[in-house]
Formats: structure tokens, sequence, C-alpha cells
């Protein structure tokens, strides 16, 4: 249990990556952590894409960017990119694809990977390219974009911690 309380109380968003992919076994075990997040129901509304292909990963980042209204990489040179969608059929969809997110993050964090959710994924697959993208892969459905998830090996320590904010528990 303390290994747990320590994940989530020392992992950090990374915004500098190596180039070096994280080994397929390590991503298999972030993949299935993300699919057993708590969902509504049990319904298990979102699905996952795991992008280690460069050249999709890099489209995936400039449209990213586009929608940003910028020319850099949103991505941060991350390796690697998770991207979590839910399907809108599911009332809880939006919550079901924030708690895959957050898995995802934390079993990163546990096995040594850095990671940071990137947004606009919902943007990215709403366009007509990003529905092409889902078309490509035999997606089909109602399927909203709730984030990307980079990942990779950090190329800098992580930052420290910033201070909790006052009154963010209320007890009654």
């Amino acid at each position: 249990m303390q290994d747990t309380l320590t994940t989530l109380t020392t992992r950090r968003s990374c915004r500098s990556y190596l180039p070096d992919l994280i080994p397929e076994e390590t991503l298999n075990q972030i993949l299935a952590a993300g699919t057993f997040a708590a969902t509504g129901m049990g319904k298990q509304s979102p699905i996952i894409i795991a992008v280690t292909d460069r050249a999709v990963r890099d489209k995936l980042s400039k449209m990213n960017a586009a929608i940003m209204g910028m020319d850099g990489d949103p991505f941060y040179g991350a390796p690697e990119v998770l991207v979590v969608l839910a399907n809108k059929a599911v009332p809880t969809y939006v919550y079901d694809g924030s708690l895959v997110m957050g898995n995802l993050m934390n079993a990163a964090a546990a096995l040594g990977v850095g990671s940071c959710w990137i947004h606009r994924a919902k943007q990215e697959f709403e366009s007509d390219e990003g529905k092409a993208i889902l078309k490509e892969l035999g997606i089909e459905g109602d399927y909203e974009g709730i984030g990307h998830l980079i990942l990779g090996y950090p190329a800098a320590p992580a930052p420290e911690r910033a201070p909790r904010k006052e009154n963010y528990i209320y007890r009654i």
C-alpha cells in the first residue's frame, strides 16, 4: 500500500523526454492498468489508442499544435502517445475516460516512465482528419477524445511538488 501512496504523491508531469521508446512489456503494463480504471456502472466506455509509430505521433502533434495556434511540438518530444477516447452513448464517458487517464499516469510513474496529460484530443478527433484516423483503425461509434498521455523516459529530473492549496479539504 505504501508504494501506491508514494506513487500518488510523487508523480509529476514530465515535459522533457529522451527519444528512446519504452519497452513493449512496460507499455503493456501501463495499458493494462488503464483498462482497470473504474467506469460508471462498469460500462467500460473508454478505448485507448497506443501510438508508437513516429509518423502517426508526429501527425497527432501537428494536429494538436494547429488547434493551439502554434508551430511547436505540444508533446514535448515524447516518443509515444496514448490517446484515450470514450463512447458518448454512455452518460459517464468523460469521467470514465478521465479515470483511465489517471490510471495510465500513475502506472507510468510506478514504472519509472514520464508522462503528461495533453488536452485537445476532443477537437482533434472531431475533425475530419481525426475521424479518418479512427476509420482507418476500424473504430466505429460516437467517440470523444478525452486526452493524450505522452510517454517516455524523462530527460530531466521531475520538478518539486507545488504546495497544496489551503482549504483543499473540508470535513463535516
